[in-house]
This record gives structure tokens, C-alpha cells and sequence, in this order.
């Protein structure tokens, strides 16, 4: 019998750490990434696994991933499904670089 291995850990810019799971897609928005592709690529995930990982890094990038919810949200909603958002703070690395970034995990409501 094998063991239950444990949620990899990631630390927020306030200290507090977020459990992950593996099987969580993540999408990488940048500030040239257009909406409504961004929109379909979450809508798709959510079809197909109920949660999406939305990062973003700067004022202009998360203003597209936040259109693109919005734009996913809308999507949805002609089949009769909701989403909720919960934005956060977390660390990543870049270029051996420590960035601050948003993550906005969106998950069917």
C-alpha cells in the first residue's frame, strides 16, 4: 500500500502558506495575452476539472486575467454554471528571480 503523499506547499508574500495541488492547471497571463482567449482556456479547464489557477504578474496582466474571468464567467453562465474567484499573493521564481505575483483561483460555484 502506498502512501498519501502531501500537497506541495507554496508561500504567500504575507508569510502564510497555500496548499496546491498538483492537478491544478495553471494559466500564465501576461499583459499581450488577448481576454477572450484567456477566457476560453478557463472556461475549458473549468468544464473539464471544476478549478483553474489564473497567475499574473503586474498591474497590466492582472488586468487582463480579471477581464477574462469575467469574459469566462459569461461563457459559462449560457450552460448554467458559476464561478467564483478567491484572490491571492504567492511567490514564484523567475530567472532565479523571487516575483510577486496574483493568484486567482477560480472554481465552479
Amino acid at each position: 500500500m502506498s502512501s498519501a503523499q502531501p500537497l506541495p506547499i507554496a508561500r504567500t508574500t504575507d508569510g502564510s502558506e497555500i496548499q496546491t495541488s498538483p492537478s491544478v492547471e495553471i494559466l500564465k497571463v501576461s499583459t499581450r495575452s488577448r481576454p477572450s482567449a484567456v477566457a476560453g482556456a478557463i472556461a475549458g479547464v473549468i468544464r473539464e476539472s471544476g478549478i483553474v489557477e489564473v497567475q499574473s504578474i503586474g498591474a497590466g496582466a492582472t488586468n487582463q486575467a480579471v477581464k477574462a474571468i469575467a469574459i469566462a464567467r459569461s461563457y459559462l453562465a449560457d450552460e448554467g454554471v458559476d464561478i467564483v474567484c478567491a484572490p491571492s499573493f504567492i511567490d514564484v521564481a523567475i530567472d532565479d528571480e523571487e516575483r510577486t505575483a496574483m493568484r486567482l483561483l477560480i472554481e465552479r460555484r
